[in-house]
This record gives C-alpha cells, structure tokens and sequence, in this order.
C-alpha cells in the first residue's frame, strides 16, 4: 500500500482531521471483494499525486468508531475531507478516470 495511510479509530485525527493536505479516505474491509476491487485506482492515483492529496483506508471492522461517525453501511465508501471538513462521498467501486474527475471537483486541482 505504497502512497496510502492506515488510518485507525486512535489515529484518525491527527492523520484526517488535521492534515494539510486534502484527504481520501477509503472504508473497506479485508474481506470485502469489492473493496479489494477499488485498491488498484487508489494505489495508482496515490502515486501520481502524491504531495497534493493524501490517500488513506480505514479498516470498518478494526476502527468502528471512525465508521460509525461518519454513519458508513457500505463499502467501499469514499469520503473527500479538507481542513477537516467533508467536502463529498462516494459509494461502490470507482474506477481511477472517474475518481480524478471526483477530486478534481472536491479538491480544485490541475
């Protein structure tokens, strides 16, 4: 997981909420088939912008309170956070064309 987080209830904070960087974060589950679908266009996009956006995943069945607050009940879920805040999501498998195209619109970037 080159480029990408692993983000847990005790870390989330300070690797999400307080980041610099606008942030990805991926909820999935080790044994969701669908999950391990969408890592290709996380790991792909995570090289090509690193330093502009910070990917990271949170594992739902080892960090549930980070889940639960932000009411997640499928996944993949992706949700888009800047400066803290929640700035879109996305659920189901997204391909790495039209995740681009996802965080150019939340995030402004060229």
């Amino acid at each position: 997981m080159t480029g990408i987080v692993l983000v847990t209830d005790e870390t989330f904070e300070d690797e999400v909420i307080r980041s610099r960087l606008p942030v990805v974060v991926d909820f999935y589950a080790d044994w969701s088939v669908p999950s391990r679908a969408a890592e290709l266009s996380l790991q792909t996009l995570s090289e090509s912008l690193t330093g502009r956006i910070k990917f990271t995943k949170v594992n739902v069945n080892d960090s549930s309170t980070v889940a639960n607050s932000f009411g997640i009940h499928t996944i993949p879920t992706y949700l888009f956070l800047d400066e803290g805040r929640e700035k879109g999501r996305e659920v189901g498998i997204v391909g790495p064309r039209e995740l681009r195209a996802i965080l150019q619109k939340h995030f402004s970037f060229e």
